[in-house]
């Protein structure tokens, strides 16, 4: 196979998170190629080659597979890069997600199909995220000003998907006011080359059960408030017929040249900079950049499973336990009242000040909240674990901090992982201290996407006297 030339190819499976392995007529090696599915034959053009691996980026579906839908879930399917199994049905996405984090720890854990407890769903398939960041750029290039997701495939290319199944029908009123809104009056994107422009991101934030919005439009610095833009936008959001309640609306300026959502200041221009939200019976107070799982149900699902495998583990109560990479706190507060002390550490302060808050609403005054960088931080608390909880961001552990974590020595380490590469990655230095797995499952927390969280309980291995 040539570089630059066009194959067609059948795919026999996918690994994750959207690798499909597509097996092309009298050639022995499988081609990787991003977002096709089991048993479809796709076109492809060949893109690398290189030392007996071959990848190619997707051109079309020539015969989509045996277990896709007629007809898609989503009428953004294939174009939004956001889902990539939007066109299968759910219990199909489950078992390919089942059989990809088995496939990964396999090789790390020869016992991984005996210790997997299956894969839980998530209560809705459909409008379940709290969160959306959606980006303002160029619908095409050259194209009218779109606000949305970015298309898949393209660098700067928006899809206005407001029709998105797996966020909530609030979300899609609000994206396409805002979109129409700016659109007509001609004002500009920001410019990722130029770095010109006004507008950067809008986020929309909802709770499942108090159904309270928080909605916060980032743009650069410059001052639209003079011609009365910002205030003229924030009108008629609230005069939107939505399901929920706004609770706020906000204005951040972002006048960094890197594409990321980042607060160098926040106005109010409604309401207030925080929503509430509960989970599992306890009251969470939620700022727009304070991390709280993307969805609401399914994380009293994770933190559920979280507690049923830890609670043996604390029925003395009389326990000190570490929240590592705590976010705003929710499962130091659901471990507080079985344990003596939950310190939770988190880099985001803003996350940290909220489960401070939090804690104190919720009447728990055996949590503490560290700010800052769990490597460093480590060295600096006294109190000496007898549980540990991971829950890192999708990179997993830093090396060295993993050696400290092993180094204290502790009875259990629950490890909550949302990207399962990282947890294959991590399980090995933690086996070779001295750990084994005793328990371990998946919880599918993003239906449509490939992504999935998995929960491993690991104990340490005592020598019998």
């Amino acid at each position: 196979m040539k570089k630059g030339e066009i194959y067609e190819g059948k795919v026999e499976k996918t690994t994750f998170p959207n690798k499909g392995h597509v097996y092309v007529e009298g050639k022995p090696e499988p081609v990787t190629v991003k977002n096709a599915l089991p048993g479809q034959t796709v076109s492809f053009c060949l893109t690398k080659k290189k030392h007996g691996k071959f990848e190619g980026n997707l051109l079309s579906v020539v015969t989509p597979g045996r277990d896709e839908l007629a007809k898609p879930a989503c009428v953004h399917a294939g174009i939004c890069g956001g889902c990539i199994y939007q066109s299968l049905p759910y219990e199909k996405q489950l078992q390919i997600k089942q059989e990809q984090v088995l496939s990964l720890l396999r090789p790390v854990l020869p016992d991984a199909d005996e210790l997997f407890e299956g894969i839980k769903k998530s209560p809705r398939q459909f409008g379940y995220r709290n969160k959306m960041e959606y980006t303002f750029g160029d619908e095409y290039k050259g194209g009218p000003l779109s606000v949305g997701m970015h298309k898949r495939g393209a660098f700067y290319d928006i899809v206005p998907v407001t029709g998105c199944r797996i966020a909530d029908a609030d979300f899609g009123m609000i994206l396409k006011a805002t979109g129409d809104y700016f659109r007509e009056r001609k004002i500009p994107h920001f410019h990722r080359m130029r770095h010109d422009g006004y507008l950067r991101h809008l986020l929309v934030r909802k709770a499942a059960y108090t159904e309270e919005i928080l909605i916060d439009l980032v743009t650069t610095g410059a001052n639209l408030y003079e011609t009365g833009l910002i205030t003229e936008w924030k009108d008629l959001i609230l005069k939107l017929p939505l399901e929920g309640k706004i609770a706020g609306i906000l204005h951040t300026t972002n006048d960094s040249v890197a594409d990321v959502v980042k607060d160098e200041g926040t106005q109010i221009l409604y309401g207030r900079d925080s929503f509430e939200e509960t989970c599992l019976g306890l009251s969470f107070t939620i700022t727009p950049f304070s991390f709280f799982q993307t969805n609401s149900l399914g994380a009293e699902v994770l933190y559920e499973t979280a507690r049923e495998y830890i609670s043996g583990e604390l029925d003395e109560s009389e326990k000190i336990v570490y929240d590592l990479y705590s976010g705003t706190g929710t499962i130091a507060q659901l471990l507080a009242p079985a344990a003596k002390k939950v310190i939770g550490v988190e880099i985001v302060e803003e996350a940290v000040d909220a489960a401070r808050i939090n804690a104190k609403k919720n009447g728990l005054d055996n949590c503490e909240f560290l700010a800052g960088d769990v490597l460093k931080v480590l060295d600096e608390i006294t109190e000496k674990p007898d549980l540990i909880v991971l829950d890192p961001p999708r990179d997993g552990v830093h090396p060295k901090a993993l050696n400290h974590i092993i180094s204290y020595d502790v009875d259990s380490i629950l490890y909550i992982s949302c990207k399962p590469t990282s947890l294959a990655r991590d399980l090995v230095p933690l086996q070779a201290g001295g750990y084994r797995v005793r328990r371990l499952c998946c919880v599918d927390m993003f239906p449509g996407t490939a992504n999935v969280e998995t929960v491993a309980l690991l104990s340490k291995r005592r020598e019998r006297i």
